[in-house]
Order: structure tokens, then C-alpha cells, then sequence
């Protein structure tokens, strides 16, 4: 297949300074949960994406100094020369396929509570540091001399970019993460100096960093602005006539411009409370203010509407992290005409949860993503079959599949089986839920993928029993069924069940997915499941004209989405509706029409009215079939099974990708070797410097007197 001509103008060459990027796919940066601990692991995830076409491939934020770290988080660090093999493994990886690899240099200013490096947090003013945790830690307002400081490690920084290779050297000054931010958010900078009150003030350390990485290496490297272009919370902090101002300034200054919206949160809204191309509103006009190329970002996906961004002059570069990350290859497909191949990124935000819980980037719809180095695994690519078995997957969710898609790519026949007549699973019901239509995107790629294998066949209404699977001559079995929600109360904080009146009306997500409705006008909705589910069908049921109560033992609601940085909309939203809610409460007895709640802090108990309760607490793995056939093990030899496997939520139930991941690991180590290793997957450990313990004791002793 070839390119659709429509298309042609994202393939264009862009000039950035004195480097040239071959197309207008900008892989802007983001963060991954890898940074200075998984360094080939990183290089190898940056190396794929410019295997799969992007134009340029950024670095996450790069630490320049340890005065503004941001532990717990793991971030790339450009502190020293002790750094500079890890930043060019990567620049090298990301040009060995041809790209443009960028470093975002950072100075996290008052974003840092320096917690491994313990020093003192660094700011325009006197104030705590704007960290997501609330760290005890207070920033000291910048003197003449700290500004000096960070003018010259800024050009240090640089000058390693240049040395490693890099070919785009970002100053950042968006999100609240980049420190010049906090200078030109009138809300931080109470200066009286010339670093403070009027607008051009406030904008010169930007002005000044921008010249100095600039005039250190501008002569190979372009130097790109990364700026945000509103902190969405009026005139009291930066705001869009503001960014325009600045950017005016200096329109010529920088070789690119990196528009955001700030902070974080706003910058990568999940998609249930935005659609694609959101942010166009905020930078459209910017490219009329200078003659540099202009990027921004907006969970694109559609190709359409990518080049009525170019065509409409709003943007110069298609910026993407999101969606590079559910598809490194997205660029190569548009250019191959293969768009029915893209696989759109859902705007869950389940890649961010692996940077704030300090671990490995993951994707639901990428179940590669963070293993390309670790385990082996390429979004494109899979090793072909190691025997002639075939393979019987049951369940159409999004573990079965995934694992049939792959096991299809591997070149094994596969019959995938599915109890109903509607495939999907979990996301074909999740999906209908308020603001979580993206999320059929994980069904929809796979059934179309499998729908052109035909090595892979489909089998809806099949419920299938122990006898029918031993029965039909499958070498593995996969079984994939899924889990259902509890009716019991048990969950976290509930392990054993709570009396329930015979006459209660009690619900389960299930329930309601399935059309069943509360008998009762009055609903409580008890979540100890602390995600996505519990508030949605809230909103639900306050759209259906329920009055609705929502207690849980945790402060507040959804309370794990902080991760996906969604917990304060869905909160807010929720009392926008008229939801009461009622925290730090874990449930007792659920009576007739009433619940019985205790503080989780005193014991104390409180009844409320409650004609019906929704019970968002855990699930139980539907394996009934996998627990029927180990009671048929003595009988796989004679029906030709070499194994059956448990997978996914039928497993233990988890997020959907945790389901997907499942069912890529299946299919890659299916018929591979049996290993016992403890670590099934590469690991980095740090290089020992020379250590004599003695000594070091010994040097820390206090002289004896004389």
C-alpha cells in the first residue's frame, strides 16, 4: 500500500535552526518511569519510536543540577560528565534510525523538595515547594548569585547535550515543572527586582537561559522553548495573552517553540474529559508571532485532523507523547497507507501511573511498551511459532484478544471462543459507560486486526464446558474468562464479609452494565475500588435521576486516579452533579433500606437511608472452566493437550492494561523454554565504585586531641 496523497504534507522536511527534521512527527518529551535507573531499557523505547517513523524523538525531562531533583519520580539527570554514556546510548539509539533526538534540560525550581539530594529548593520567593505530595520543604527565594548559578549550569547541561550528541537542546519553562515557569506565573514571582512585577521581568531568565544554551550550541544544536501557554486558572497565574506576550518578545530567539498547557494535568487530560485537539484553542494565533517552527500536542490520532493542523497554520509539527506511546509506529503507518493498522491511544493516562508510582511506563493498548529492551518485545514485531500446535483461547475480552492477535501474528492456528455474542469483554460493557467511549478503542484494534488473519477464527455464543475443550483437539488452551464484581462487601478494607439484610437491595457493577437498575430512588455507591468505575456509574445514575451517595475509607473520591491525574475533575464533577459524598468510612451492615458506615479513624457508626447500595469493591475471577479441566488433568494427554493457562482478570483482576499485557506475555512465551530464573526479565545494576568500608569509617572519626 502506498501513502494517501492527503497526507503527503506531514512527510515534509522542517527546518529547525541548523538541523532538519525529515517529516513533522514530533515526539515531544515525556516522562516514563525509567530515567537514570533503566537506561537501555529507555534507549531501546526512544530507539523504537524512531524505528516507527517520528521525525524527532525527545528525551523526558532532564535533571541539571541536584539543587531541583524530584524524587520519588526517575527522571533522565545531566548533574555531571558521569551521565554523559547513558544520554548518548540514547541520542545514539534514536539516530540510528534516522531521527532527530532531542534533551529537555530542566531545572525543577520550586517543583523540587530534593529529597535524595537534600538541597535546599530554589525559587522566585519564599515558598513551600509546588509538590504533588505536600513535602515539608520550603524554597528560598533566588539571589543574584543562585540566578548566576543556574544561567551556568544551564550552560553546562548543554554543552553535555552537545557532547552526547543530541541535535535539539530544550530550555523548559512549562508545566510547573521547568523553573523559569515559576518567574512568569504572577502567582510565585512577588519580585521587586528586575526578575519581577512587569511581564517583560518576568520573562527574563527565560530570555537569558534561552541565550546562554543558545550561544553554547547553537552552532550544531537547534535550541527549543518549551512554554505554557496557560495555567487555566485566570489572571492570577500565567495566562494566555501573557504567553502570547512572551512569545512575542522573543518570537526569533529559540529555533523552536514547544506549546503546552500547564500543569501537567491540563496539559494531558484523560479522555473522559477531553477529546482529541483540545488544546487548539490555546495555541491558535501562536505561529503568526514568529517565523520558527511551532509544535504542540493534542492526544492526536486522527491523520485528518493532523493535517488540518499543518494546512490551517496552527501548528508546524504533530507533538505527540500519548500517542507515540500506544503506537511508536504511527507515523510509518500513515506513510504506508496502512490506517486501519494505527492503534489510537485511549487517554486512559495509565502510561503517567508509571511515572508517579516510580515504575516502568506501561500502555493499555501498547503492551510493549517499557518490555523493548527488558523482555524482547517490539509493537510490530513477534517471533514466529516454534511448533505446529494450535491454540484454543476462551474469552473475547482484552486479555483473549490480545493473545489470539498475537498468537495470529506468530503464525498458530488459533479458535477464539467467547461465551456471548458480543466480543470484548469487559471494554464492549466499559465502553457505554459516561465518558469512557475511547476505551472500545482496545476491542476495535484487535477485532480488526484478527478479522484479516485467517489463521484466526472467531467463535461467539460458545460456552464452552471441560467436556467440549478436552473434546476438540487444541494442543493449549488459554482461558481467558474474566471476573465478576463482589455482591459481599469484601474488598480492601472489608476482608470479611458484613451482614446484609435479606430484604436489601444490593448492586454490583455487573449489574448495572447488564441494564439491571436500583429498585430504590436513594442509591449509596460504596467504592473500596478507589478507580474509575465507582464515579462513573455515579454520574450514570445521577443522568438516570438517582439521588446519590458516595462513601469510601479514603479522604477523597477515586482516590488512586491521582496517578492518572484525574482524581480532582472526577471529584469535581461529582459534586457539580449533586453526588453526596462522605469519606473515610468503610461499610458495616447494609440493612433494608439503610447502610450502616464507620469512621475509619474512631469505629464510630452512623445509618443512612439508602433504598439501594452499589458495591465497588473487588472481583473474583471467573475460572470455573480452568478449575473443571486441572480436575481433568490425567485427561489432556489423550485429548492432545500439552497445557492450559489462566489469563488476565480470570487470573486476578486488574486494570485492562494489566489484561492486555497478559495476553501479549502468553503469546510470546508460548512453547518457548521453561525458564526457573527468578528475574524472567534484563535488569541494570549500577557499576560499584571502589569501596574500602574502613577507610571510609575511619575518615569520619574526629581527630583525637592533641
Amino acid at each position: 500500500m502506498s501513502r494517501d496523497p492527503r497526507y503527503d504534507v506531514l512527510f515534509e522536511p522542517v527546518k529547525i535552526g541548523p538541523v532538519t527534521a525529515k517529516n513533522r512527527f514530533f515526539q515531544v518529551p515525556h516522562c516514563n518511569g525509567m530515567g537514570y535507573r533503566d537506561p537501555s531499557a529507555l534507549a531501546t523505547m526512544r530507539a523504537v519510536k524512531a524505528e516507527g517513523g517520528w521525525g524527532v524523538v525527545c528525551t523526558e525531562q532532564a535533571e541539571i543540577h541536584p539543587s531541583a531533583e524530584i524524587t520519588p519520580f526517575i527522571e533522565l539527570r545531566v548533574w555531571d560528565d558521569q551521565d554523559l554514556p547513558m544520554l548518548s546510548r540514547m541520542a545514539n539509539s534514536v539516530h540510528e534510525y534516522g531521527a532527530l533526538a532531542g534533551l529537555q534540560l530542566c531545572h525543577n525550581g520550586m517543583n523540587a523538595p530534593n529529597l535524595y539530594s537534600r538541597e535546599i529548593p530554589m525559587g522566585p520567593a519564599h515558598l513551600p515547594v509546588a509538590s504533588i505530595f505536600n513535602d515539608p520543604v520550603q524554597a528560598r527565594a533566588m539571589d543574584k548569585t543562585d540566578i548566576a548559578d543556574l544561567r551556568r549550569w544551564h550552560r553546562d547541561a548543554a554543552r553535555r547535550a552537545k557532547q552526547a550528541d543530541y541535535d535539539i537542546v530544550y530550555v523548559y519553562a512549562g508545566k510547573l515543572f521547568g523553573g523559569p515557569m515559576f518567574f512568569l506565573s504572577r502567582r510565585y514571582n512577588t519580585r521587586t527586582d528586575e526578575y519581577g512585577g512587569s511581564l517583560e521581568n518576568r520573562a527574563r531568565l527565560l530570555r537569558e537561559l534561552i541565550s546562554d544554551v543558545r550561544d553554547t550550541v547553537g552552532d550544531r544544536c537547534a535550541v527549543a522553548c518549551r512554554i505554557s501557554m496557560d495555567e487555566l486558572i485566570g489572571e492570577e497565574g500565567f495566562h494566555a495573552a501573557e504567553a502570547r506576550d512572551v512569545i512575542a518578545h522573543m518570537a526569533e530567539l529559540p529555533d523552536l517553540w514547544d506549546l503546552t498547557l500547564s500543569s501537567w494535568d491540563n496539559d494531558s487530560q484523560t479522555s473522559r474529559f477531553a477529546e482529541e485537539g483540545y488544546q487548539e484553542p490555546y495555541v491558535l494565533g501562536v505561529k503568526q508571532l514568529t517565523t520558527k517552527p511551532v509544535v504542540g500536542v493534542g492526544r492526536f490520532t486522527s491523520p485528518d485532523t493532523m493535517v488540518r493542523m499543518v494546512r490551517q497554520g496552527v501548528l508546524d509539527f504533530i507533538g505527540a507523547a500519548r500517542p507515540s506511546i500506544a503506537d511508536p509506529f504511527l507515523p510509518k503507518k500513515i506513510e504506508e497507507g496502512r490506517l486501519e493498522d494505527i492503534r489510537e491511544c485511549i487517554g486512559c493516562n495509565i502510561c503517567v501511573a508509571g511515572d508517579h508510582t516510580a515504575s516502568i511506563i506501561r500502555c493499555t493498548q501498547n503492551p510493549s511498551m517499557g518490555e523493548e529492551w527488558r523482555r524482547g518485545w517490539h509493537p510490530e514485531r513477534i517471533a514466529r511459532r516454534a511448533s505446529d500446535e494450535t491454540v484454543l483461547v476462551v474469552g473475547s475480552g482484552p486479555t483473549g484478544l490480545e493473545a489470539a492477535m498475537m498468537l495470529g501474528r506468530r503464525g498458530y492456528e488459533v479458535a477464539l471462543a467467547e461465551r456471548g455474542t458480543v466480543l470484548g469483554g469487559r471494554v464492549a460493557r466499559e465502553k457505554l459507560l459516561p465518558g469512557l467511549s475511547a476505551w472500545g478503542r482496545v476491542a476495535d484494534y484487535r477485532l480488526g486486526q484478527i478479522a484479516a488473519m485467517p489463521n484466526v477464527t472467531l467463535y461467539p455464543g460458545s460456552d464452552l464446558t471441560a467436556d467440549d475443550v478436552l473434546s476438540m483437539g487444541f494442543g493449549h488452551v488459554a482461558i481467558a474468562t474474566g471476573s465478576r464484581w463482589r455482591r459481599d462487601t469484601v474488598s480492601r478494607n472489608v476482608v470479611t464479609p458484613m451482614p446484609i439484610h435479606p430484604a436489601a437491595d444490593v448492586l454490583t457493577p455487573d449489574d448495572l452494565m447488564e441494564g439491571l437498575r436500583p429498585n430504590g430512588r436513594s442509591v449509596l455507591i460504596y467504592d473500596d475500588d478507589h478507580y474509575v468505575m465507582a464515579n462513573v456509574l455515579a454520574e450514570l445514575l445521577v443522568r438516570e435521576g438517582y439521588a446519590v451517595s458516595f462513601a469510601m475509607p479514603t479522604p477523597d473520591v477515586a482516590n488512586w486516579t491521582r496517578n492518572t491525574m484525574e482524581q480532582h475533575r472526577i471529584q469535581t464533577r461529582l459534586i457539580e452533579i449533586g453526588v453526596t459524598i462522605i469519606p473515610q468510612r468503610v461499610i458495616r451492615a447494609i440493612g433494608a433500606e439503610t447502610a450502616t458506615l464507620a469512621c475509619i479513624f474512631t469505629g464510630r457508626e452512623e445509618t443512612i437511608e439508602a433504598q439501594s447500595v452499589l458495591l465497588v469493591t473487588s472481583r473474583l475471577p471467573e475460572r470455573q472452566l480452568f478449575d473443571d479441566l486441572q480436575h481433568r488433568a490425567d485427561d489432556w494427554s489423550s485429548a492432545g493437550i500439552r497445557s492450559v493457562t489462566l489469563l488476565g482478570d480470570a487470573l486476578a483482576p486488574g486494570t485492562i492494561a494489566a489484561a492486555t499485557w497478559s495476553g501479549r506475555r502468553f503469546a510470546e512465551e508460548l512453547d518457548a523454554p521453561r525458564s526457573d530464573a527468578p528475574v524472567r526479565f534484563k535488569r541494570e545494576v549500577a557499576e560499584l565504585l571502589p569501596f574500602d568500608v574502613r577507610a571510609i569509617i575511619d575518615a569520619t572519626l574526629p581527630q583525637a586531641p592533641r
